[in-house]
């Protein structure tokens, strides 16, 4: 069966980013050979199941998979613009020290710790000063050219 728009499709992948390293995967054999089940304990590797065009993945997942049958195996380069979009200066926001302290319970963040914003948002802290704290906005993988090694276990 070839798969369309509204289907339902298992498979097994891995993410890998342009210089080979793993960022993502559902097999844990794969999380396990690359540190990934190290770094994530309590996850659970296992196929992923996605309703095709439902934006339950990234834009070129899912045009990605379009067309493919079941059984297939194949490899998908996705490009910035239809993983995480590029890196944007205007993602990286800058706060008081006073205020961000004051939000956070009388804490100074370090930088590299992740916060949360209101609206869910994930940010990476950048830099911290005296006066002004940034924090970065991107998504991780933004600017990345995403390449996915994908195994179509179902189609339904």
């Amino acid at each position: 069966m070839t798969i369309a728009t509204g289907d339902s499709v298992t498979l097994e992948y891995t993410g890998r980013l342009d210089d080979e390293t793993v960022f993502d995967t559902s097999r844990e054999t794969v999380a396990e050979e690359t540190g990934l089940a190290e770094s994530q304990p309590d996850r659970e590797y296992t196929p992923l199941t996605v309703e095709v065009g439902a934006e339950q993945v990234i834009e070129g997942m899912d045009e990605g998979l379009v067309g493919l049958e079941e059984g297939a195996n194949t490899t998908l380069s996705i490009p910035p613009e239809k993983a995480y979009g590029e890196r944007s200066d205007e993602r990286i926001q800058t706060f008081e020290t006073d205020d961000l302290r004051e939000m956070l319970g009388g804490q100074t963040p370090d930088e590299g710790a992740y916060l949360e914003a209101q609206n869910g948002q994930h940010g990476e802290v950048v830099h911290v000063g005296e006066d002004v704290v940034e924090v970065d906005f991107n998504p991780q993988l933004a600017g990345e050219t995403l390449t996915f090694e994908i195994e179509v276990l179902d189609v339904k």
